[in-house]
C-alpha cells in the first residue's frame, strides 16, 4: 500500500485536480494507494473542494480546525499512515505538495526505486526557467550555506544532492522508527525547507538505503503566488544548522 500524503493550506484551486491526475497515474500504474490528505484550517473552500472526491478515491481527509503549519501537517499525516498500515516492510508513505509543484506523472519511476529496495526516495529537483525569482534565489543561496564548514553536515545528507525538496518516498518500517525515535514530540519542526530537511535526515540515519531521481517540478500551472520568503527562509536554514550543532556538541559520546 502506498499512502500519498499531502499536506494543504488554502490549495482549493489546485487540490481537486491534484486528487483526479494521481487517479489517472494509478489507472495506468496499477498500485494499491490511499491518499491522505491534512487540511490545514484552510479558509478558501478547499473541504468543500475535498468533499466529493470520497465519492470515486480512497481518500481520507484530515481536518485541523486550528492552523499548525506544515511540519505538524506532515506529523499528524505520519502517524495516520503508520496507524493505517498491514505490511510495513512493504508499504510506503508518498510525501508531496498540493499545489501542482510535484508532479503525480512522475511517481511510477520514484515508486520503481522504492519497489527496488530503496527505503527512502527523494525527488531532487532541478532547476528550471519558471520557477519564481524567490525559489531560485533561495535555492542558490541555500546551497551556498550548506557548503559553510560550521554547518555543512548539519545542513546536507550523504548522497543528496537537494534535501530541502518535499517529493519523497519513505518505507513505513522507517517511518516507525523515526515516529518511535520522536516519541511524543513532532517527527520535524520548523518552515518548510527546515522541516523536510530534519525528516531527511533522521529518516536517512535509520534507513539501509537511499536514492534520488532528480525531476522537474512545474511553477507554470500553479495559480498562486509562491510562499518562499528569501531571507526569513534562508535564516532559519542557517539556525536550523547551528542549532543542530550546538546540540551534537553538548551530546555525550
Amino acid at each position: 500500500m502506498l499512502y500519498l500524503c499531502i499536506p494543504s493550506h488554502n490549495e482549493a484551486p489546485t487540490i481537486g485536480v491534484l486528487l483526479w491526475r494521481i487517479r489517472k497515474v494509478f489507472r495506468e500504474f496499477s498500485r494499491e494507494y490511499e491518499i491522505l490528505v491534512y487540511d490545514d484550517a484552510s479558509t478558501d473552500g478547499t473541504s468543500e473542494v475535498l468533499a466529493p472526491y470520497h465519492k470515486v478515491l480512497p481518500l481520507t481527509v484530515l481536518r485541523g480546525e486550528q492552523r499548525v503549519g506544515y511540519a505538524r501537517a506532515v506529523d499528524a499525516l505520519f502517524r495516520a499512515a503508520a496507524q493505517r498500515t498491514r505490511y510495513p516492510r512493504r508499504d510506503a508513505v508518498v510525501l508531496l505538495q498540493g499545489d501542482f509543484t510535484d508532479q503525480p506523472e512522475q511517481l511510477p519511476e520514484l515508486i520503481k526505486r522504492f519497489e527496488g529496495g530503496a527505503d527512502v526516495v527523494v525527488a531532487e529537483t532541478a532547476a528550471v526557467a519558471s520557477a519564481p525569482a524567490a525559489v531560485r534565489s533561495l535555492g542558490t543561496w541555500a546551497r551556498r550555506a550548506a557548503k559553510l564548514w560550521p554547518v555543512r553536515a548539519q545542513l546536507s545528507v550523504p548522497g543528496v544532492a537537494d534535501p530541502f525538496g518535499t517529493f519523497r518516498i519513505f518505507r513505513i518500517t522507517v517511518v516507525r522508527d523515526v515516529l518511535r525515535a520522536a516519541g511524543e514530540a513532532p517527527v520535524t519542526e520548523g518552515p518548510v525547507r527546515v522541516a523536510n530537511l530534519e525528516l531527511l535526515r533522521r529518516a536517512s540515519a535509520l534507513a539501509r538505503r537511499v536514492e534520488s531521481v532528480t525531476v522537474e517540478p512545474r511553477y507554470d500551472v500553479r495559480p498562486r503566488d509562491t510562499r518562499v520568503q528569501v531571507w526569513p527562509d534562508l535564516k532559519a536554514i542557517v539556525q536550523a544548522g547551528w542549532a543542530a550543532r550546538k546540540r551534537r556538541a553538548v551530546t555525550p559520546a
